[in-house]
């Protein structure tokens, strides 16, 4: 039986992510920063058949990688899966969400690189041996078209943008080290997608985001690692 091993997982994209791969009869390690007020992911835990189990991680707060490493061992992970994130206090299309010039809150810069910068880096290396001794060998985080240089025609968005672009930098990275133990490494741009993150206004559902990220990292090979992919099978300029 596969696993999948999903930060993020109690709502938007790494609960739909942890729904699809139930589905399709993998084991799956859902983490989140509040396990029990987790309402849908423990929903899912009492169906699951022992095929879900539910972590508390703070990427905040390493100490609860490594508490989860003790909790899973050497069992193989074959996707490792970074999906959890934070853009800032208001989403997007909320005043003060295009995070523009002149009004940047250190504070939240500083949150932002630590959720989606430190800890993605944080839990590859902390589940590489996981990922090395398993059949599928792959790592991934969830990005944005907003870490893409080349994309940026807008400005704004800068602890986001950011913290996107350097997380592009540290997934391109492993996928040269980690080349010779045959570990793919890429970062994955789902899409403007409806969520408590996108906001009302994205361009795409949920349900199309998940099912593009599944079918993109199942189909991802060698030659796949170290780009800059979407969830539609494109890929994005760096």
């Amino acid at each position: 039986m596969p696993s999948v091993l999903i930060t993020g997982a109690n709502r938007g994209l790494g609960l739909g992510l942890t729904q699809l791969y139930l589905a399709d009869g993998w084991q799956v390690q859902a983490c989140c920063r509040l396990p029990a007020e987790a309402v849908e992911l423990q929903e899912l835990l009492e169906n699951s058949e022992d095929r879900l189990s539910v972590h508390l991680l703070d990427l905040e707060n390493l100490q609860t990688v490594e508490a989860i490493k003790d909790t899973i061992g050497d069992n193989p992970i074959d996707v490792l899966l970074n999906v959890a994130g934070y853009y800032g206090p208001t989403i997007i299309s909320e005043p003060g969400g295009l995070q523009i010039f002149g009004t940047t809150d250190y504070g939240v810069f500083e949150k932002t690189f630590h959720v989606n910068v430190i800890g993605p880096m944080k839990v590859c290396e902390t589940f590489v041996e996981n990922v090395a001794g398993s059949d599928q060998k792959k790592m991934v985080t969830i990005s944005s078209i907003a870490g893409s240089i080349g994309e940026n025609k807008s400005g704004k968005l800068y602890p986001y943008r950011a913290s996107k672009v350097a997380v592009n930098a540290i997934m391109k990275s492993m996928s040269i080290e980690l080349r010779d133990r045959e570990i793919i490494a890429a970062p994955l741009h789902p899409g403007w997608v409806r969520t408590d993150m996108g906001g009302p206004l994205a361009d795409i559902d949920a349900a199309t985001s998940v099912s593009g990220i599944k079918n993109v990292i199942e189909g991802m090979t060698m030659a796949h690692s170290g780009r800059y992919l979407v969830y539609d099978g494109s890929e994005l300029p760096w």
